[in-house]
């Protein structure tokens, strides 16, 4: 393989893993990922550090673990990205997106790409004062919003495949609404009508909605993961068209799942709705922020089908298999940086994975922490999802991850979550009355990791209550060294 190959990151939104036949579904069609796959190096092990969408760019793009000094904003300056880096190298950069926040609103999340596309039309559902009309004037597949974009980048692969590239592609799809051509979804629902539900964003029961809504709606999300899988593939293909699928190393990968009903939730986090909410009297706010005010980000934990992300590399040269390794997208930055031979920045906390790869180690990390931004507590205000103000109800729980245990926990108020992931891979049986001790040892090393990023102590002190109130007053220092 040359020394300075190209690089292909595909990032496809709210892509649940286990909807992949690559990692075991049999039902959903993605033959072309799973193709891409069969020639590939697959990560078994790789999960979300920073949730959700645009934390989770943050973290691909610098390479840092942004929960711990950021949350749903515009990129910091004072960091390096990773197209910036390997622009200065004298790579041609370019990012080519439809996930909706990367400049909206001046967040600057397209900072070092030499060149930057963002094809308009997602999310507008929930901002109507843009009046973008991308759905309104959809007469075919080829308009649909991942087609766009897969066309975009391919279009300029025509123009720039002959200069050393980094190329970034970044579709919202599948997240809702899902809104494939109803032929997509009849291969999950046949005789679907064309009806949509949208995700209750909580308990759907609490919500109203009914075993059947949720099938419903998984099939239509079913079936823009099909719709996905196409249009991923015909970039794919487009590189052995080129005749540079043997220089080019490709990622394929998401930022976070979703929620079918397990755990009792449909969707990705819970938003209540609290019609009661008070504003302060005399208040002069606009319709929207009224609307909005009335919103809390309620309880929101991060199980497996929501940590649990599809990661795979093909790199030429190096034979296809499986990695168990745990890995996390602040590793992704430090990864590529290794493979082109440039020094990382010293800002980039994440750790290459590139020896795992290659097939030379079989380890990475022995756990990844994965979290909301961490000043998510209780009264504060975030402007997270859709960068409207949201109240925060309560500490927002954190999970900690190894290969045979998950943690989930929140503030000392909520009783912390443990999971033996061999004998439960589900999450369903809470063993933290029976396992407090190994759990209180896992949650001190994740405290003392969130030490080493240098996270606030603000954000560390409900989690140090969790682990005093567990322990008997002792600190995370003492319990490491207790556990070796």
């Amino acid at each position: 393989m040359q020394a300075r190959p190209n690089i292909l990151v595909v990032v496809s939104d709210t892509f649940r893993r286990d909807h992949l036949g690559i990692y075991g579904n049999a039902y959903i069609r993605t033959p072309h990922l799973d193709a891409f796959a069969r020639s590939s190096v697959v990560f078994e092990n790789h999960l979300v550090a920073s949730f959700p969408t645009m934390p989770a760019r943050a973290d691909i793009l610098t390479g840092t673990f942004s929960c711990t000094h950021m949350g749903w904003e515009p990129l910091p300056h004072h960091l390096p990205t990773l197209p910036e880096v390997l622009s200065r190298a004298g790579y041609t950069t370019m990012g080519v997106v439809d996930t909706p926040f990367f400049i909206r609103g001046g967040y600057g999340y397209d900072r070092g790409f030499d060149d930057f596309i963002w094809v308009r039309g997602q999310g507008d559902d929930t901002r109507p004062e843009e009046r973008a009309d991308a759905r309104a004037s959809w007469r075919r597949e080829s308009d649909r919003m991942v087609a766009r974009t897969m066309t975009e980048a391919e279009r300029w692969l025509e123009r720039h495949y002959e200069e050393p590239f980094f190329l970034y592609v970044d579709t919202w799809d599948p997240h809702e609404p899902w809104d494939a051509p109803e032929y997509y979804t009849r291969l999950y629902r046949p005789g679907y009508d064309g009806k949509k539900i949208y995700p209750a964003y909580g308990r759907w029961r609490e919500a109203g909605l009914t075993e059947g809504d949720v099938e419903l709606a998984h099939a239509t999300y079913c079936g823009e993961v099909t719709m996905v899988d196409r249009w991923v593939g015909w970039l794919l293909e487009k590189l052995e068209v080129l005749g540079i699928a043997e220089k080019t190393v490709v990622f394929f990968l998401s930022d976070h799942g979703f929620y079918f009903g397990e755990h009792g939730y449909f969707g990705k986090a819970e938003w209540v709705h609290a019609p009661e909410a008070e504003i302060s009297e005399g208040a002069r706010l606009p319709d929207w922020l009224r609307r909005s005010w009335l919103l809390t980000v309620g309880w929101s934990p991060l199980y497996g089908e929501v940590t649990r992300i599809p990661l795979i590399v093909r790199m030429p040269g190096v034979a296809p298999g499986r990695r168990s390794a745990l890995t996390c997208a602040p590793d992704l930055a430090p990864t590529i940086l290794d493979l082109v031979g440039v020094e990382k920045p010293s800002s980039m906390r994440g750790i290459s994975f590139l020896d795992v790869v290659e097939g030379k180690k079989e380890e990475h990390r022995p756990f990844v922490v994965s979290s909301w931004p961490l000043y998510f507590a209780e009264g504060e205000i975030t402007v997270a999802v859709d960068s409207r103000p949201r109240r925060i109800s309560s500490y927002m729980p954190l999970t900690v991850t190894t290969r045979e245990r998950s943690l989930l926990v929140g503030g000392p108020q909520e009783t912390p979550e443990l999971y033996d992931l061999a004998q439960d891979p589900a999450e369903r049986h809470n063993i933290w009355e029976t396992a407090t001790g190994e759990g209180t040892h896992l949650l001190a090393r994740a405290i003392e990791f969130l030490e080493e990023q240098g996270t606030p102590e603000k954000h560390l002190t409900p989690r140090r209550a969790v682990l005093v109130k567990y322990t008997g007053g002792r600190y995370p220092a003492d319990i490491s060294k207790e556990a070796g």
